[in-house]
Formats: C-alpha cells, sequence, structure tokens
C-alpha cells in the first residue's frame, strides 16, 4: 500500500487511448502513420478527441504525465482539446533500442525509470504480456499496465478498471 500522499503517476498516451482509429464512432478508419504524419493543429484526427476525457483523467486523482511521442506538442494542441493544464512530459531517448528483452515496448523501461519505486499506471494500445512481466520484475510499487483498444479509445469500461485498481492501491 501506498500512503495516501503519495498520488500515482497516470501515463497516458495520446494515439489510440486519446485518439481513436477505428471507424466505430462514424470516423473514417485512420492509422497511427496518419495522425503522426498530420501533426499538430492541422491533424484531422484531432476531432476525434472527446472532451470530457480530461475532466475524467484529472478525476482519477492522479498525477498526469504524458507518455507520448507527442512530447510537448501534447501540452499544445492535446490538453487544451480535452481540458487539461500544461502537464509534465516523459523525455524519451533519441534511441530506445535494445533496452530489454525481445518484445518489451521501447516506453516501459523509462516509464519504471520516471515512477521511481511510486505507483502508476500506464495507458497505451501497445502494452504486451512482456511489458507486464518486465514491470513485475523491475518495479518495487504498485502499477497498472491498461492497454487500450486502439479503434475505440478510452472507454467507460477503461476508467471502470482504472477506478477499481487505485481503489485498491490508495486507501481513502
Amino acid at each position: 500500500m501506498t500512503s495516501a500522499t503519495e498520488r500515482p503517476f497516470l501515463f497516458p498516451d495520446v494515439d489510440g487511448p486519446l485518439i481513436p482509429f477505428g471507424s466505430s464512432s462514424g470516423h473514417p478508419q485512420a492509422t497511427v502513420a496518419d495522425a503522426s504524419t498530420s501533426g499538430g493543429q492541422g491533424n484531422p484526427l484531432l476531432t476525434r478527441l472527446d472532451p470530457q476525457l480530461g475532466s475524467r483523467l484529472t478525476a482519477l486523482g492522479c498525477h498526469l504525465v504524458w507518455a507520448t511521442t507527442w512530447m510537448e506538442e501534447a501540452n499544445e494542441v492535446v490538453s487544451p482539446r480535452i481540458g487539461l493544464p500544461r502537464l509534465p512530459v516523459v523525455e524519451w531517448p533519441a534511441s530506445c533500442a535494445d533496452e530489454g528483452p525481445r518484445g518489451l515496448h521501447w516506453k516501459t523501461h523509462h516509464l519504471v525509470e520516471w515512477a521511481n519505486g511510486r505507483p502508476f499506471i500506464w495507458i497505451d494500445d501497445e502494452i504486451s504480456a512482456m511489458d507486464r512481466l518486465w514491470v513485475d520484475a523491475s518495479h518495487c510499487g504498485p502499477s497498472l499496465l491498461h492497454r487500450v483498444d486502439p479503434a475505440k479509445g478510452l472507454m467507460d469500461a477503461d476508467f471502470a478498471a482504472l477506478t477499481d485498481w487505485l481503489r485498491l492501491v490508495i486507501p481513502r
């Protein structure tokens, strides 16, 4: 258990979890490459951002930190559209190759370093069983690696899972 003053980190990715790629919402199907190459304000996928996401993420009571290749651009473009203030940003090294066993996501090692033993939630659409195993073996605090369906983005069921985990980790 963690103390009530030690809020968990919440590391959200943007592409997939916040900007869904599927056509289930009535938008034409898109790819991660479409989102990353159209860039910032001109990105047509920004219309898929749910303006309520910021308040829902904030209501979880975690310390929010962007964990996305959007990096500082997430503060400039995404935060205002979903009602978040400027957030800290995980800075990714220029090269993340060979930083763990085969199948380990390139973000995993850096998020565990950032958390530095504190509880954390990582929300991404590319989390694998290898990431969970590695974090369980390498991180001394509680963690939830929550994979989001990139076709749908964060849904009510995802928020329920996050809330349930937080109830177990943080006594209220």
